[in-house]
């Protein structure tokens, strides 16, 4: 299995999970910290969303400045606007050429500022791997928030019997 294959099976099965993490933030909680330093449920969704947003500009572009916000009004209109994005970046990475996958090198900036380039899938690996440890962020904020975990990486407390 190629490295882009392998891409290709996680990306797919992260979805889902990701999707049903952001559906089960409960509307009137957006505003919820555990911590006055630490982000909102509404910041950290949105930052998963803008990554799955650079996800398409990564793999059709060889400069990415990182989107910083995505905003939106209920965690069922970003599931749906993650859904479709996360959807296109799929459909892309479907017939995604092994060579540029590789061996192009990708600028990344962060708010107009540069921070280093390195090769797309490597790219692509750090912002799944991003989303992976927010989405873990936002699933420890449910519970406290009066919402319930959904099952990620089988079931979870809250799905056991639903």
């Amino acid at each position: 299995m190629t490295n882009l294959e392998f891409f290709k099976a996680c990306f797919s099965s992260e979805m889902k999970a990701t999707l049903d993490t952001i559906r089960a933030i409960p509307a009137d909680q957006l505003e919820y910290t555990p911590h006055p330093i630490n982000r909102t449920a509404y910041e950290i969704a949105e930052h998963i969303a803008a990554h799955v947003f650079d996800f398409g500009i990564i793999l059709q572009n060889d400069t990415c400045d990182e989107r910083l916000s995505f905003p939106f009004s209920s965690p069922d209109e970003l599931a749906s606007k993650t859904e479709r994005l996360w959807t296109e970046a799929s459909n892309i990475l479907s017939n995604f050429d092994a060579e540029k996958w590789d061996n192009e090198m990708v600028f990344l900036s962060v708010g107009g500022n540069p921070f280093g380039s390195m090769p797309r899938f490597q790219m692509m690996w750090f912002f799944l791997n991003d989303i992976i440890h927010h989405r873990g962020q936002l699933s420890a904020y449910l519970r406290p928030m009066g919402g319930k975990n959904p099952a990620i990486y089988g079931w979870s407390a809250d799905t056991v019997g639903a």
